[in-house]
């Protein structure tokens, strides 16, 4: 757990990184024409670009693939094969940047409703499907997750522990209130959820409680309890208001 909450950290790391070097307006601007060059760039056409010298544009562009938005080969413009050394051409990378502070999830919940105007049954409406495919989704990473941890018998505060590292991993910034009571500090699904609280901190409770169920968690259950700027679900003992006295592992 902890090399994989190291793992996310680098990751924020990196698109941080990624984001200070496009803060200078040349680079930026250099980047910018060679995505839309639809080709690999020299750095005299990326010097040109933006009006500067062939070597300040070498200087901006290894910082750029330092930074994995670029990546830098040797090529003949033209395929033509010419006497002396063939010039350094740079292109886009397929890198992704995305920065968000605190963590947001939307593409996960675009990608469940999208599955769920793909597989709406005729016995269920719009919300219903939605709901269902959350659950499913989270059922599917919970039954993952235990064959890759292998955790064995899972009660509520061990049970808890191996929820914190999906919780980590989508932004929900997981607190430990008691032994056998998780609460959710973040909502990765703000500010669409305030606009629709009814459907999406249902397909939110689904989606956690489809994870316990995969997981295959005993003891605990996710419970809506909305609180102002938190998410609106927590993880507490099933079957009671959340009291830290409930049954812990054997």
């Amino acid at each position: 757990m902890a090399s994989d909450r190291t793992a996310q950290a680098d990751a924020a790391d990196s698109a941080i990184d990624s984001v200070s070097v496009l803060s200078e307006d040349s680079r930026r601007r250099m980047f910018t024409f060679i995505r839309r060059a639809g080709r690999a760039v020299t750095r005299d056409e990326a010097a040109a670009s933006v009006g500067i010298s062939r070597k300040l544009a070498a200087f901006h562009l290894d910082k750029l693939v330092d930074a994995g938005l670029l990546r830098a080969r040797y090529e003949t413009p033209g395929g033509i094969r010419k006497v002396g050394r063939r010039p350094k051409v740079y292109e886009p990378t397929d890198a992704q940047i995305t920065v968000s502070i605190p963590d947001r999830r939307h593409e996960l919940l675009a990608d469940l409703l999208l599955d769920a105007v793909l597989t709406e049954g005729a016995d269920e409406n719009a919300a219903q499907a939605a709901v269902r495919t959350a659950e499913q989704r989270g059922r599917q990473l919970g039954e993952a997750a235990r064959e890759e941890i292998r955790p064995g018998r899972l009660g509520p505060e061990r049970g808890l522990t191996a929820c914190e590292r999906l919780l980590d991993r989508y932004g929900y910034e997981p607190v430990r209130e008691g032994p056998t009571r998780l609460r959710l500090r973040n909502c990765p699904f703000h500010p669409l959820a305030a606009k629709a609280p009814d459907l999406v901190c249902g397909m939110n409770q689904a989606f956690l409680s489809g994870y316990l169920t995969g997981l295959q968690v005993n003891g605990v259950q996710a419970v809506l309890l909305p609180e102002p700027g938190e998410c609106c679900v927590r993880l507490a003992p099933g079957g009671t208001d959340g009291d830290d006295h409930m049954a812990r592992d054997h």
